[in-house]
């Protein structure tokens, strides 16, 4: 017995060790990668990288992977031995009494005391065995949520920046038609003065240019909330705002996407979450059938008993009892509840072929509208790019012409009005078309980050 008591402490001390080395590994495998806490400047790939460093539903998202890691442990350390103690010291007041011979007599003593040391192996458990079959796929299951995670913030951190990248280039359009506004309200007013036109090219100079400075002042404040947006799917919490480091001439080159792409639904994340939970499922499924198979439990046990009248005394002796043995449990008759079980199982499992089925549907039309939204933001683009490129040629010949006294100021002021919505637009419409195309790429399943 004292061989069988120094093999369960044994096993039960490889088992903890095992465990701890184990969660250890695990533990570096899954825990959140730093980053700094400040950014002075930041291009696109690095907003993307710091926000999945550091936004709350992304930090949530690998607590969520521990968490659930650990569940699986929990459930598979029924596998080792499990080794119990338990001690137990009772005092009775008054001695039960036993029949014997035609009278009553006393039975047992006024102290009892006991040590039992148990142990329990698990042979068959299937409640464990599904833990251990399904592990895989449960963390599997866990990591594409914070997949999930991470596209959705990739995509909104990418449509932010954008966003702020499109208010700062109004801005900057602004204050080149403020700078040209001022110039041409100065000429003005010099040529009344002069006498060669009247007040109303300068109150019309004046209007516009007071017109184009409100504008700028709307913007100006749009971009605050703007880079507001944008730190918080970040998740920075500096105060001073990020200097955002983009080059137009790549973002111009980067427009194009190849509109011939078919989908390829096991490339959607969503898709994806759906085949490991058919398989969970069909886990299920089985664990539902594997309730006709009997529990079968092995167990072993020394137990220390102490008896005697008085307390001094009581550990004075010892009648050890030990035992060793295999359990069986078999539920012979449930009221088909273990049938229905496996039919409610099964029919769960159809359920989500039909939603496999439904995914695929709606996949095919997310795509399809991605894809016609990127077309018709794309033609947009070229031809306000063209436009732009016409508002700025009539604008320098007017300009011209002006200044030689061919034109009237009212067909000056209408360039200068064209030429600032045609680069506005042009802006707009090129932004409009970068987001599309990641709406096109998220539905292809081909965001990068």
């Amino acid at each position: 017995m004292r061989k069988l008591f120094r093999l369960a402490v044994v096993s039960a001390g490889l088992s903890f060790t095992c465990l701890m080395a184990s969660a250890q590994t695990r533990d570096t495998l899954i825990s959140p990668r730093k980053a700094p806490d400040t950014l002075t400047s930041a291009d696109l790939q690095t907003c993307v990288q710091y926000a999945l460093r550091h936004y709350p539903l992304i930090q949530q998202a690998l607590l969520d992977e521990q968490i659930t890691d650990r569940q699986i442990r929990s459930k598979l350390a029924d596998w080792y031995p499990q080794l119990n103690l338990t001690a137990n010291y009772q005092n009775n007041f008054t001695l039960p009494q036993i029949a014997f011979n035609g009278a009553y007599v006393k039975s047992g003593t006024y102290n009892s005391s006991y040590i039992d040391l148990g142990l329990s192996q698990t042979l068959f458990n299937r409640d464990v065995l599904l833990a251990a079959r399904t592990k895989g796929e449960v963390m599997t299951n866990i990591r594409q949520t914070t997949t999930t995670d991470k596209i959705e913030i990739a995509v909104n951190v990418t449509k932010a920046f954008y966003n702020v990248l499109l208010t700062a280039k109004q801005i900057e359009v602004l204050d080149d038609d403020i700078r040209r506004l001022e110039r041409n309200l100065k000429d003005t007013y010099n040529q009344y003065q002069g006498g060669l036109v009247d007040k109303t090219d300068y109150k019309r100079a004046t209007i516009t240019l007071n017109n184009s400075r409100a504008e700028r002042k709307t913007n100006e404040e749009g971009l605050k909330a703007n880079y507001a947006v944008l730190k918080q799917l970040m998740g920075y919490n500096g105060k001073d705002s990020i200097h955002l480091i983009y080059d137009s001439a790549t973002m111009e080159r980067e427009v194009l996407i190849d509109t011939l792409a078919q989908v390829d639904y096991t490339k959607r994340i969503e898709f994806q979450q759906l085949m490991t939970q058919k398989h969970l499922q069909e886990a299920d499924v089985k664990y539902n059938k594997w309730a006709y198979i009997p529990t079968l439990t092995a167990g072993a046990g020394y137990n220390f008993n102490y008896l005697n009248n008085q307390f001094s005394k009581l550990y004075d002796n010892n009648l050890p009892t030990s035992y060793a043995g295999v359990t069986l449990a078999f539920p012979i008759f449930q009221g088909t509840k273990r049938t229905q079980n496996i039919r409610a199982a099964e029919l769960q499992l159809t359920r989500i072929d039909w939603d496999i089925v439904n995914l695929q549907n709606t996949i095919t039309t997310q795509y399809a509208q991605a894809l016609a939204a990127y077309k018709s933001n794309l033609n947009n683009y070229y031809v306000l790019r063209e436009n732009l490129a016409l508002a700025r040629d009539v604008f320098n010949t007017i300009e011209l012409q002006y200044r030689s006294g061919v034109k009237a100021y009212l067909e000056l002021i209408t360039a200068e009005t064209d030429l600032r919505n045609a680069q506005s637009n042009y802006s707009d419409a090129l932004y409009q078309v970068l987001s599309s195309k990641i709406d096109v790429q998220k539905a292809l399943g081909t965001v990068q980050y």
